[in-house]
């Protein structure tokens, strides 16, 4: 389970995070990271799980709990100072463990990588 320091509850960052950061996405999750001196030093997660997607509590609740275990493990993939959303999406509903595991880390990786070549490219610009 993700520890309680690395899970995000501040609304403005989950606002921060979807609208300024980097996305990455496929037909079951969007992940959405953004990072920044100013943020946290803790690397913090959020899930949002819609009741479009999953109608009922006890369906949402365990979506986040099967994230929430996948992410403990990916935390080390996150750099220092930045905020991960996953939003759910509908092609979630039906899958297994093993394939929403599949889609977690095709746009976790994702993600990360759009992420690191714009902090290349706002690092090059600022030199000239």
């Amino acid at each position: 389970m993700l520890s309680l320091g690395n899970r995000l509850k501040d609304p403005e960052l989950f606002r921060l995070a979807m609208r300024k950061g980097v996305r990455a996405g496929n037909h079951a999750l969007v992940a959405h990271v953004v990072t920044g001196e100013d943020l946290p030093k803790e690397s913090l997660v959020g899930f949002v799980v819609p009741k479009k997607v999953f109608l009922r509590a006890h369906e949402r609740n365990q979506a986040k709990r099967r994230l929430r275990h996948l992410m403990r493990g990916r935390l080390e993939k996150l750099p220092a100072h930045s905020v991960l959303v996953i939003r759910v999406l509908p092609g979630c509903k039906d899958a297994n463990f093993a394939e929403i595991t599949n889609f977690l880390d095709s746009v976790l990786d994702r993600a990360l990588e759009k992420l690191a070549r714009k902090n290349t490219a706002s690092v090059t610009t600022e030199g000239n």
